[in-house]
Order: structure tokens, then C-alpha cells, then sequence
């Protein structure tokens, strides 16, 4: 029984202001311990659930966020250091995917640092007419190889958002939004535990969870914030411009996410 683990840092136990995402802010340190326990939670609940091999992937801001002598020694580090993609060494060995430390998509009210991909520029992102943040996004990627997210740690607004998505799903919410930028954080032990709990519970939805395969080939639409941000991804190939602010493309591969 294989467990891959993808992971972010928004989500994350304890982290409860917008600044703690930066690491020249000095509470970064206590966010990315606070990633660790969390992920080191989720890699026990793995094996106490029937686990027999779980990979751990480092997927804030392209990596180096963790901090490796915390990491539990039973886990597998994926290193992405393999000639793929963004979804390193996820194959069709691999049984199930947990999400931990997720965020909510771009627009979602009361969910701590909601985005989708770039805060900044992207507004909205559809697949199939459909709104889609990074844990769908995630879960079409699982999906190519035959992989269901069943886990997600998260805020509440996120774990909700799961739900959604993928069925069934253990959630472990460990902090509920309060506006954008705050987060009302939970007791730490008792995240770490609900974790481990949903984590020991979701090895057993593996053979019955659903995976999340919009139709193929598949329409991407992305509003971007402003015109001139748009200008730009007009310009890229297999792309065609809707409006001021809005893109369109076809997809024929989950793998094929991005514009």
C-alpha cells in the first residue's frame, strides 16, 4: 500500500497571518516546523492505517520549505529530481494521495490566504465550466495515474472545498479563516492528532474513492486580474483570448493544467 503526500504551506497548523508565508518574516520558522508536524502526522496515520510505503513531496513555492532532520525517517522524500514534472515521482504505484497544509480556491470567503496558483494575477480558473482551485487541480493530476486524493489537512474553508471535489475524503481542519489574511489556529496537538486520525482512516477509502476526471478533452478558462496581465498569456500558443481579461484552451491531458 503506497501514500504519496503532496503538500503546501497556507494550510498549515498554527501558521495564522499572511506575513508567516515570507521567510524574511521571522514566525516563517515556526510555519515550516509547524508543516513538519503536520506532515510528520500524516506519514504516522499512514502507517498506523495499513501503509506500507508513503513518498512526501515539498510543494510550497517550488520547494525548500522543509526542514529535513524533522522529517519522520519512514517517509520517502521526493526530490522531483527525475526529469518530470511539478508532480514529481507520483506514478501508478501509488494506492492514494494526501493533501497537507491545503488552501482555499481564489474567491472562497473566509479562507485563510484563498488562491489559486498566483495571488496575484489569477482571478478565476474553470475547467469545464466548472471553478477549480489547486486541490482539484491536484486531484486530476492524482487522476491521470489512476491515484485518489482521499486525505486533506487544512483550514476549514479547505476542507470543505475537499469535499467537493473527492468522495469520500478524510479532512483534518485545523484553523478556521477569519477574513483573507488571519486565521483563528487550533489546539496543535489536537490538529496533529486529527490528522494522524483522518490520515489512518483514508488508507482504508482507497479502493472505494472516487477519482476526479472532468471529461476529455477539456476546457480551460482563466481571468486573470487585469488586462495587461492577459496580454500576456494571449500571446501563448494554443491559446485564444475571450474578453480583456479571460483566456480559453483545450486540453486533452490532466497533466496539461497550466497556460
Amino acid at each position: 500500500m503506497k501514500i504519496y503526500i503532496h503538500t503546501d504551506l497556507e494550510g498549515v497548523s498554527g501558521m495564522d497571518h499572511i506575513d508567516m508565508r515570507l521567510k524574511s518574516d521571522p514566525r516563517n520558522k515556526f510555519a515550516v516546523e509547524r508543516l513538519m508536524a503536520d506532515v510528520n502526522a500524516a506519514i504516522d496515520g499512514a502507517f498506523l492505517g495499513g501503509a506500507t510505503h508513503v513518498t512526501v513531496m515539498d510543494g510550497h513555492a517550488r520547494g525548500g520549505n522543509f526542514i529535513f532532520p524533522l522529517l519522520d525517517s519512514r517517509a520517502e522524500f521526493d526530490d522531483r529530481d527525475n526529469g518530470r514534472k511539478w508532480w514529481g515521482k507520483l506514478d501508478e504505484t501509488y494506492d492514494g494521495s494526501f493533501f497537507i497544509g491545503a488552501h482555499a480556491m481564489m474567491g472562497t470567503i473566509n479562507a485563510f490566504l484563498d488562491h489559486t496558483q498566483d495571488s496575484m494575477e489569477w482571478f478565476d480558473y474553470y475547467v469545464n465550466g466548472r471553478k477549480v482551485g489547486e486541490l482539484g487541480q491536484w486531484g486530476m493530476v492524482a487522476a491521470h495515474f489512476g491515484v485518489p486524493v482521499v486525505m486533506v489537512s487544512g483550514d476549514e474553508a479547505a476542507c470543505a472545498e475537499a469535499r467537493q471535489f473527492f468522495k469520500p475524503v478524510e479532512c483534518a481542519a485545523v484553523k478556521r479563516g477569519n477574513g483573507r489574511n488571519r486565521a483563528e489556529t487550533f489546539d496543535l496537538a489536537l490538529s496533529e492528532n486529527l490528522i494522524r486520525e483522518a490520515a489512518k482512516n483514508a488508507v482504508l477509502l482507497t479502493e472505494k474513492a472516487k477519482l476526479f476526471k472532468p471529461v476529455l478533452p477539456m476546457e480551460l478558462k482563466l481571468t486573470l486580474c487585469r488586462s495587461d496581465y492577459c496580454d500576456r498569456y494571449a500571446e501563448r500558443e494554443g491559446t485564444d483570448r475571450l474578453d480583456a481579461r479571460t483566456v480559453r484552451r483545450v486540453s486533452n491531458s490532466y497533466l496539461d493544467l497550466f497556460f
